[in-house]
């Protein structure tokens, strides 16, 4: 995957995932050696070596992303006993739990625990919670170093990461998109019904199981806002074959907009294509 005649600051790095609810970390790709998306590798890190699958490749200025973090290479790739190993080792993941939660309810912390994983050389023990807002988790860091003298991260999850992590079923009647083959969820605003027409449907309507708006808003808001574009604004004025109204609304799929010909006491409204 190296790139040939590139200056000295440039380099091939690619994302890697370590466990499907973290985020992507960058990490470079040593001259000579192939990779693909989808390969399990050893890596390097600041606590030790790990196994992560590489999800994307991004090819910049080294200078640039080391603004963000520091650049660690790639070992090699992951061998069939090392998956087997890192697997092992998170199968027996009950008492960290257990302990954590134990500590999480003495410290009266508004958190909820849902997951946690090791790393495969077992120096770094990555908590995943849950949580409306910031939590003050120093105290609950400092007794799991005690207890287990592992390097401890803390991973806060997104109201919407719940769902993705248990899984349900879509009002679709599929699993959910965020469950399958979404992997980074995005915004999703009120802006996003509202361009689309679809704001009148209600809260009900429009929230996933998570609660939160539907990340499928998303999908074709892009389409929307081009088409948006074409119509005048709402409330201005706008010459039609039957007279000067006023624009009161559009169908954006349509391709028309309402014009009010009347007044607001006695409305004479009419479609006009664009």
């Amino acid at each position: 995957m190296t790139t040939l005649g590139q200056p000295n600051n440039y380099m091939t790095v690619c994302g890697i995932r370590f466990i499907y609810w973290d985020q992507l970390y960058y990490f470079q790709i040593p001259e000579g050696q192939t990779y693909q998306v989808g390969d399990l590798v050893i890596v390097k890190t600041p606590t030790g070596n790990d196994l992560g699958k590489i999800e994307t490749f991004f090819n910049g200025d080294v200078e640039e992303l080391k603004k963000e973090e520091e650049i660690f290479s790639i070992i090699k790739q992951a061998e069939k006993n090392e998956v087997e190993d890192l697997q092992k080792i998170n199968q027996k993941t009950s008492d960290y739990l257990k302990f954590c939660r134990q500590l999480i309810k003495k410290h009266k912390l508004e958190m909820k625990l849902v997951d946690v994983h090791l790393s495969l050389d077992g120096h770094r023990i990555t908590y995943a919670f849950i949580a409306d807002g910031r939590v003050d988790f120093r105290e609950l860091v400092k007794e799991l170093i005690k207890k287990y003298n592992k390097a401890i991260r803390l991973q806060q999850l997104g109201v919407r990461d719940e769902v993705k992590f248990f899984g349900d079923i879509g009002p679709c009647g599929r699993l959910l998109c965020c469950q399958t083959y979404l992997q980074e969820l995005g915004n999703v605003t009120s802006e996003f019904a509202k361009d689309q027409q679809v704001a009148s449907r209600g809260a009900e309507r429009l929230s996933g199981p998570c609660g939160r708006l539907k990340c499928c808003l998303a999908y074709e808001e892009k389409v929307y806002q081009d088409l948006n574009k074409k119509f005048p604004p709402l409330g201005s004025k706008f010459k039609t074959k039957e007279g000067e109204g006023i624009v009161v609304g559009y169908h954006t799929l349509r391709g028309a907009i309402d014009v009010n010909l009347g007044t607001e006491e006695e409305k004479k409204i009419i479609e006009v294509k664009i």
